[in-house]
């Protein structure tokens, strides 16, 4: 969707399972700034906690989440456009330290106390939020109001799952002009960075771990073309899985040592995940970490030690199948590795030095590319193309074309279970095709179709995206009535399917993005009216501590907003503080 003339310039936000980011292009500079929020950070926490005054979003829910585990949402990504039933959902919901639920439509919803009061939320509405965080990050820095926004998103995130993050986006009023690939945008990042505009053409192979996800993507990049050529990847395979490798370990250490399991304590939990993940980020550069937990559990003190030969042979399995991507990217691609220019590290997880060391290895010694941030290259990306849809860049920038392509197969069911592919997956989007059907009995007045996405020869082992009947079919015998059934894919990667009886002339088609818990209008319409309130709640809630701080003075809007997110800070701090007096203390 083109952004609208008035509305200012135009973001791209990394919105990541364990932290986002925020990036614009500057007209006057004619290059991609990445936004720092107010604490000066480049990334921001997807976290949102709830206390039972006030809503805290990124570094502030971040501070207080140890205190307040069970009230504290994380790891929203991994939830958002999935089933409750779904396998990788009920995994995660045993490492949660919040509450899970089934909702409507087999949807996860999260339950947390907000002000002595029990709320449920989808996770499109606590990506939403972080979504507004990030908003307001780009509006403070620049001093003027933004509603464009590009969104991105892993490669192999399903359709519900897109749809859903686009319907985040509406939730937190943002006119999401597109979503894209996280590689592709990265890509981007390399290309501008490189300067491939000139010269010959490169082909490049994007490595991008992040906190939840892994996605590897073979892409040429050529006078401004991006041309992806294959993709795979896995939406569950990232630094939190590391992370939840690490804690799992210490649990057994701990019950071990002190005869006591700590499964079942949300805190201890929490905490003994924030020493986990400071000691893997101390392994990238030491050979071993060590830390300190005060009364973690039992009022027992906890000491941990992990050397980087024991955090690898913890991880070993996850690693390899790292490489089994790169290995099926290339086949896919029909490509042999010495074609691969350069090998670009996105993603906090691509530093540890085990995941570069096989990369290089695969590679035959080759030098990895490091010259891009990893935790910015995507947000990068995003913000070049953004400023491309809303006509802000220059005419080099703006000429920038990027050729995404669709990493599952789509098509239908027909008679015997079989997949009819429509659309085979690494097509080049936006794209659009037919197929020809017919009936399978005599007289068949209506068809149903049903439409799925993946790979097996059979529709049991893919994904049913959703279905829909064409009626009205004249009776006739099997084999005589045509249907013309169009799959259509947006560069958004938003899937619309139609059928049309070619003697009648009936159509019906259908958007996918209800089967796998798509929101309806009236629930994102409910949801921007909540979304409203809990930020209204909040701005009431700040004036209220900052009036009481700073008596009846007058302050200028801009000293206020600041005010605000100082005052947030501090307030998360103090928690944290108290909560580490009283636990030192044994009590008041």
């Amino acid at each position: 969707m083109a952004g609208a003339k008035g509305d200012g310039p135009a973001i791209g936000i990394d919105l990541g399972t364990t932290y986002s980011c925020v990036a614009v292009w500057r007209p006057s500079h004619n290059r991609v700034e990445v936004i720092p929020n107010d604490q000066g950070n480049l990334t921001t926490p997807s976290c949102v906690a709830f206390t039972d005054t006030m809503r805290l979003i990124g570094d502030a829910a971040m501070n207080q989440a140890a205190t307040n585990p069970v009230n504290t949402v994380f790891d929203a990504k991994r939830l958002i456009g999935r089933r409750f039933t779904d396998a990788c959902v009920q995994g995660d919901i045993k490492l949660f330290p919040f509450k899970v639920i089934s909702g409507p439509g087999d949807r996860p919803l999260i339950v947390v106390k907000y002000k002595d009061e029990v709320k449920r939320f989808a996770a499109e509405e606590i990506s939403s939020m972080m979504l507004v965080k990030m908003w307001e990050i780009a509006e403070a820095y620049l001093g003027t109001a933004v509603k464009n926004v590009v969104i991105t998103v892993p490669v192999y995130f399903t359709d519900s799952q897109r749809q859903a993050t686009i319907d985040a986006g509406a939730i937190a009023g943002l006119n999401v002009m597109r979503i894209i690939n996280e590689p592709s945008a990265a890509a981007i990042a390399y290309g501008l960075d490189k300067g491939s505009r000139k010269g010959e053409g490169k082909t490049v192979l994007i490595f991008d771990l992040g906190g939840g996800t892994l996605d590897v993507s073979i892409i040429t990049i050529h006078m401004g073309i991006f041309t992806v050529k294959a993709t795979s990847g896995d939406t569950h395979l990232g630094g939190q899985d590391i992370n939840s490798r690490m804690v799992e370990h210490f649990v057994q250490d701990f019950l071990k040592r002190h005869k006591s399991d700590i499964r079942n304590n949300p805190k201890a939990l929490m905490r003994l995940r924030a020493a986990c993940e400071r000691a893997k980020r101390m392994l990238s550069s030491m050979v071993q970490a060590k830390f300190e937990i005060d009364s973690l559990h039992d009022s027992i003190d906890f000491y941990g030690t992990i050397t980087r030969a024991r955090f690898e042979e913890l991880n070993m399995d996850l690693f390899r199948k790292c490489t089994e991507h790169v290995e099926k990217c290339l086949a896919d691609a029909k490509m042999d590795k010495s074609q691969i220019h350069d090998v670009v590290l996105v993603g906090g997880s691509s530093r540890i030095p085990k995941v570069q060391q096989l990369l290089q290895d695969f590679f035959d010694g080759k030098m990895l590319c490091k010259s891009i941030n990893p935790d910015e290259a995507v947000a990068y990306g995003a913000a070049v193309q953004a400023a491309a849809l809303n006509g802000e860049c220059d005419q080099k920038v703006k000429d920038l074309l990027l050729l995404d392509v669709t990493p599952l197969s789509l098509g239908v069911e027909i008679v015997g279970g079989f997949m009819s592919v429509v659309i085979p997956r690494t097509t080049t989007i936006p794209s659009k095709k037919d197929r020809i059907y017919t009936t399978i009995s005599d007289n068949q007045t209506s068809v149903l179709f049903k439409v799925y996405e993946g790979e097996g020869s059979m529709t049991k082992d893919n994904n049913l995206l959703g279905k829909f009947t064409l009626c009205g079919v004249p009776p006739a015998p099997k084999g005589v009535p045509q249907f013309n059934v169009t799959f259509e894919i947006e560069a958004n990667c938003i899937l619309k399917v139609s059928a049309v009886d070619t003697t009648t002339g009936n159509k019906n088609s259908i958007t996918i993005i209800t089967d796998k818990g798509g929101l309806s209008k009236e629930e994102i319409d409910r949801m921007v009216r909540d979304a409203e309130k809990y930020k209204s709640d909040d701005m009431k809630e700040m004036k209220k501590i900052i009036k009481k701080e700073d008596g009846e003075g007058w302050v200028s809007k801009e000293e206020f907003e600041r005010m605000v997110q100082k005052k947030r800070m501090m307030l998360s701090e103090d928690k944290t503080q108290v909560k580490k007096i009283k636990n030192e203390g044994g009590g008041w």
